[in-house]
This record gives C-alpha cells, sequence and structure tokens, in this order.
C-alpha cells in the first residue's frame, strides 16, 4: 500500500515513521510511506501556502495553487490516489473505515492548516474524515492516529493476526481486560481461569468479558452488534453468572 501525505511540515513524520507498528510496516515495505512537501510547489519567496480569506479576511486559508500543482504533478507519475481530507465536517473515522482504507492501493491525505482548505481543492478531494467533534490546529497529528489504524489492518503489518482481531472495535466489541506477571500484587489477584491452561474456558471467560465491558462502557456497539451464536450463548451464561450473585 502507498500512503502519502501533502503538509506544510514534512518533519513532524520523521520520529512517527521510524518506531512502532508504522515504521516496522515501512521497514518490511508492507506499506511505502511519502510525506510531499506542499511548499514545493509555491513560487514566491517565503514559500506562501496561505492567503486571507475572502469576504471575511478572519483567519488564512490554504491556497488552490500549490495543491493543483502538486496533485497534477503526483498523477502525472502515479495512478490517482484515493484522497482523503481529515476534518471536523467529514464522516467519523472508526475501525471500519480503517479496514476499508486499508484495502486501497494508494491513499494520499491533504493536511489543512489555519481555516481550512480553498474550497475549490475539494474537487479533488474524494472523502472527508473526521477524528472527533473538535478542532486541532493542524491535521498532521490527526493523520497520523489514521495512517496507525489503517496500518493495523495491513496483513502482515502486525506480528499476530489474533492482536488485531482481539483489538476493542474489530468485530464492534470492547477488548476483554489483559493480565501479565506477577500473578499477585497488593492482594489483586489474576483470575484463576486465566492461569488454568485449559484453553476453550479462557476463551469462553475473555469473550464474556468482551460482553460484558461493552455492555457496561460502550452500550451503542453492544445495541448495533450482531451476535453470533457463541455469543448468545455466552450472554446466556453471562446473564446466569449475575443472578446467581443477586
Amino acid at each position: 500500500m502507498r500512503i502519502e501525505v501533502v503538509t506544510t511540515i514534512p518533519q513532524v513524520f520523521e520520529p512517527f515513521t521510524k518506531f512502532g507498528v508504522v515504521g516496522r510496516a515501512i521497514q518490511k515495505e508492507i506499506v511505502k510511506f511519502k510525506t510531499i512537501d506542499l511548499r514545493e510547489y509555491t513560487h514566491d519567496a517565503h514559500r506562501t501556502t496561505d492567503d486571507y480569506a475572502y469576504g471575511t479576511g478572519i483567519g488564512m486559508v490554504m491556497k488552490v495553487e500549490p495543491v493543483f500543482e502538486m496533485f497534477d504533478d503526483y498523477i502525472s507519475k502515479f495512478p490517482r490516489p484515493w484522497v482523503v481530507y481529515p476534518s471536523p465536517q467529514g464522516e467519523k473515522f472508526d475501525q471500519e473505515k480503517a479496514k476499508e482504507l486499508a484495502q486501497r492501493e494508494d491513499v494520499m491525505f491533504l493536511c489543512g492548516r489555519y481555516e481550512g482548505l480553498d474550497e475549490r481543492i475539494m474537487t479533488i478531494v474524494d472523502e472527508e474524515i473526521s477524528i472527533g467533534d473538535f478542532v486541532v490546529s493542524g491535521a498532521e497529528y490527526v493523520t497520523m492516529v489514521f495512517i496507525d489504524a489503517i496500518a493495523r489492518m495491513i496483513p502482515n503489518v502486525v506480528g499476530k493476526r489474533e492482536s488485531v482481531i482481539d483489538d476493542s472495535f474489530y468485530n464492534d466489541l470492547l477488548d476483554y481486560a489483559h493480565y501479565t506477571r506477577p500473578m499477585e500484587y497488593r492482594g489483586m489477584k489474576v483470575p484463576e481461569i486465566l492461569r488454568s491452561g485449559d484453553h476453550a474456558k479462557i476463551g469462553k471467560y475473555l469473550l464474556k468479558d468482551a460482553l460484558k465491558r461493552t455492555i457496561q462502557k460502550r452500550p451503542d456497539l453492544f445495541l448495533k452488534h450482531d451476535l453470533t451464536l457463541e455469543e448468545k450463548a455466552a450472554l446466556v451464561e453471562l446473564f446466569k453468572e449475575m443472578l446467581k450473585k443477586c
């Protein structure tokens, strides 16, 4: 998969692309990552990429010419990428969107700053996606979050596929609780069943824990989740256990 990020501050991506899951994906050449410095497509001494807004004069707006020149240059060398504009006005980003974008051959993120993009740039944008109902100074850090979530969905990027499948939201359920050594700390013990070695029972316990945590913390997710037969059976057991404690 190819990922390009169009930005006026490509330096902020240097540590991001050297470490962690994304760094390993790039090192293994599973992901081909490139930043495109928008200032390379300016023609003035100050390498200007923004200007005052028409009408109000309030705030600065990303100029149309550098973006179009960058895009023309890119598609003269490569097939047209899928262009994403991170924006609070876009569709809310979630696990399904990460999976969908991970299946594309080439995704280009346009990082806006200031008041956003000149609206004419939207003619080359394929979709807007949002990280949430709040505003940040620039889209670079938001884009890093998107890329990390997308990279995890690409086969062979994460060492164990089970790690991805067990992640919260992968199947519309939150992740179950995790423990590591020591077995006991300040009177708090790791659940005995996790130390039993009985993988069938452990699997059922973890499924019930994931269902319980989703109901408690994100009932909206639980209500839209299509339960499998295995999950229905686990839910019945969970209710029986809760009734015994009443």
